[in-house]
């Protein structure tokens, strides 16, 4: 069980499966570089550099995370963590954003355990909101 899996078990709910489904994305792609690469070579490179930079982020829909990640990658993730596809590909579209956004705040990608560090506080500071 991965470290994501763990802290999406703590959170309960819709919250958990999409975060750990992060983590699943994170870790099938080499961590957020990989994950990151994934979207630029599914011409989505402009919603990357807007998520990395240090501007407002464009949004991504639902519709757009399908297609990246097709039927079957998102139906495994989302049967993995208890969530329809649907609601999946959704919470991820809301999520994504704001968590590369998060985890890159001087516009860079950080490395190495600065990123699980800055990772874990984020995760926490998004699903604890009032």
């Amino acid at each position: 069980m991965s470290l994501f899996d763990q802290l999406g078990g703590l959170l309960g709910g819709e919250s958990a499966g999409v975060s750990g489904a992060v983590g699943s994305l994170l870790e099938q792609h080499g961590g957020l570089s990989g994950l990151l690469e994934k979207f630029n070579s599914g011409g989505m490179s402009e919603l990357v550099s807007s998520w990395v930079g240090t501007g407002s982020n464009l949004p991504v829909s639902a519709e757009q995370i399908q297609q990246l990640l097709g039927g079957e990658q998102l139906g495994a993730l989302a049967e993995k963590f208890g969530l329809d596809p649907q609601q999946l590909s959704q919470g991820l579209a809301d999520y994504l954003p704001q968590a590369v956004d998060k985890l890159t705040p001087d516009g860079q990608l950080p490395q190495g355990n600065a990123l699980l560090s800055q990772g874990l506080d984020m995760l926490q500071g998004f699903f604890n909101k009032s």
